[in-house]
Formats: C-alpha cells, structure tokens, sequence
C-alpha cells in the first residue's frame, strides 16, 4: 500500500514538474525573443544575466534526464532556445564593444557563458548567521566595486596580473551588516574570484576574530542574509522598489549554490512579473518619453558612460531587471534537472 502511495505521488510530481518547467521554457522563449529585439541596445549588466542564463540552460541541456517523451521534447526545446541565444550574444557583446570600449575591456572576461560555472553540488542558508542589524544605507560603492573587480579579472591595465587582492577591497568585500545591492556586490566580488581562479581571496587577513574564515563562510553569511531580506520582501509584498533585489539575490545566491532560493511561490511570482507583449521584466511604459530624451542627450553627448546598474530601453523595459529574471528562471530550471532527491525539491 506504502509503495502504490509514493508511486502515486512522485507520478503527480513529475507531472507538476514537467507544468512547471513549460512555464519556464515559454517564458524563457519570451526572453529571448526581447534580446533579439534589443542587442543593440542592451547594457553589459543585461547582457551578463542572458550569459548566466546561457551557461544554465548548457548545463540543462547537458543532463536532461531521457526518461519520457515529454522530458525529452522539453529538451529539445532548450536546444533550440541555446542557438537564438548564441546568434544574439554576437551581437549584442559587438554593440557594447562599440558603445563603450574600455568598459567593454574591463569586464570582457564576463561576456562569455563559459565563465560562469554552475554548481553541481548544493547547500542550505542558516538563520543563525543572520545579522543582528544592519545599515541603513548602503556600503556599495560602484566606482570602488569596479575597480575591485578589474583587479581579480585582471583588467586593470592591459595584461594586467590577475587575483590582486588590495585592502580596501577586502576590507569592503567582508565588511559584516552591509544591507541589498552591497550584499549581493560583495556575494559577487567572491563569486567572481572563485570562477576566475583565483584560490586565495582572504590571504592578508590578520584579523583575529576572522582567522578560520573561509571563502565559502563569507557566501553563507552574506546568502543567509539575502534570504533574510527576501523573506522579508515578501512578507511586506513585493512592489517596484524591491522586486528587483528580490530576483537579483535568488539569481546569484542560486548560482552560488543555495538550493533554498530557488522556492517555488517565489517563481510563481517572478513568472507573474514578465510582461506578455514584448517578454521584458519591469516595464513602465510611463518612462518610453523619459528614454527618448535620455537618447538624445547621448547623441549630443557620445562619450558619456552608460550606468551600468540600470537602462530603461525604448519600449520601457529594464534591462538590468529583465537580465536578472531571466538568469533567475535558469537557475530554476537547472536545479528542478539537476536534483535528483525529491526530498530536497522546493516543493513549498
């Protein structure tokens, strides 16, 4: 009797899963559809989210379970989505060449899919590791983060030495009680050293009361408490102001490896946010007046940098919400293939 139960369950399950991995290809598609309008206008934040979003879906690809027809039409369907996608990064990363060489330069090590690994092995955020308190302001700097950044990829000078570690930029990067964009920054800068190759990110720490850190302690502190501030995004409602922290830390922090963002009425949720006619997230179609203007002024101002953190398109979409949705999604759809253990499946 036990067995004909659980039968009956992992058969509704893995119909619920196949629903819910359609969802995520068809709104996947929509994506991509965007970034095929978009290349050429698409900043290096947006273009970055597609290419996590490349290197998820490759993954996917790779270890698509072939257990049933559908199973197997679903994969069929990604592969199709890797190609459009590859057609437009060509595009899209020779756009930003153009718009903005040397920042183009600094990051070129990000544009592209095989840079960013994705995790095989997956752990768990802990309660107890959230802070007491936190800021209330932010302990991000853009300029400093960059800078910081160039410095692990090796960018900072024309064949520049890579995994430079400065003080002010350990000393930002493990700063505690940091709140939103500064934790997800800092969340980066480890992430980012990790897949660099750089082996050694905390080497001059002589801080006693930091002696058996690890790089993998500090992501656990700083993902526990992204999932802190989810938790309580959520329990507040999601509005314009917070939806997009909300995504960036499932994105990253999902990436990073902790399965416990990746719950599955926060991707109802995400899912509800795409905007059907054009397959963008965060479009305000109160700002397409705002963007016209802002295109005239680079027009008449050509060598002005582009914000990285944000760019509304056009058709006033986000690019920078749109590219972290999407990166978000395949990391749904990677851990929902991936995770063999119906136990650990975020089916709450």
């Amino acid at each position: 009797m036990r067995a004909a139960v659980l039968a009956l369950f992992a058969a509704a399950w893995c119909g619920a899963r196949a629903e819910v991995i359609d969802d995520v290809l068809r709104s996947l598609a929509r994506g991509a559809s965007f970034l095929e309008r978009q290349h050429a206008h698409i900043n290096l934040d947006g273009v970055v989210g597609f290419l996590m979003l490349q290197a998820e879906l490759k993954e996917a690809v790779r270890t698509w379970p072939h257990s049933d027809p559908v199973s197997w039409a679903q994969r069929t369907t990604a592969v199709a989505l890797v190609k459009r996608l590859d057609q437009s990064f060509d595009k899209a990363v020779a756009a930003l060449q153009r718009n903005d060489p040397k920042y183009y330069r600094e990051f070129e090590p990000l544009l592209s899919w095989s840079f960013w690994v994705v995790p095989r092995e997956w752990s768990s955020t802990e309660r107890s590791l959230v802070y007491r308190s936190t800021r209330t302001t932010e302990c991000y700097d853009e300029q400093l983060s960059d800078k910081c950044l160039t410095l692990l990829l090796g960018t900072w000078k024309m064949n520049g030495t890579p995994c430079i570690v400065t003080k002010p930029c350990r000393d930002t990067m493990t700063r505690f009680d940091c709140p939103h964009y500064s934790l997800s920054h800092q969340l980066l800068y480890f992430m980012i050293g990790r897949m660099r190759g750089c082996t050694n990110l905390l080497k001059g720490d002589t801080r006693p009361s930091r002696a058996n850190m690890t790089e993998h302690s500090y992501q656990k502190i700083f993902c526990s408490n992204m999932m802190k501030t989810n938790q309580d995004i959520m329990r507040q409602g999601l509005t314009e102001q917070t939806v997009d922290i909300f995504m960036e830390n499932i994105l990253i922090c999902g990436l990073t490896g902790f399965s416990d963002f990746y719950k599955a009425d926060w991707l109802r949720h995400i899912l509800q946010l795409q905007d059907e006619e054009v397959g963008c997230f965060g479009r305000d179609e109160s700002a397409v007046s705002q963007v016209i203007g802002d295109e005239l002024l680079e027009q008449l101002q050509p060598h002005r940098r582009v914000k990285r953190r944000e760019k509304i398109l056009a058709d006033g979409c986000s690019s920078h919400m749109t590219a972290v949705a999407v990166g978000a999604l395949g990391g749904y759809l990677n851990f929902y293939l991936s995770e063999q253990d119906i136990t650990k499946r975020p089916l709450s």
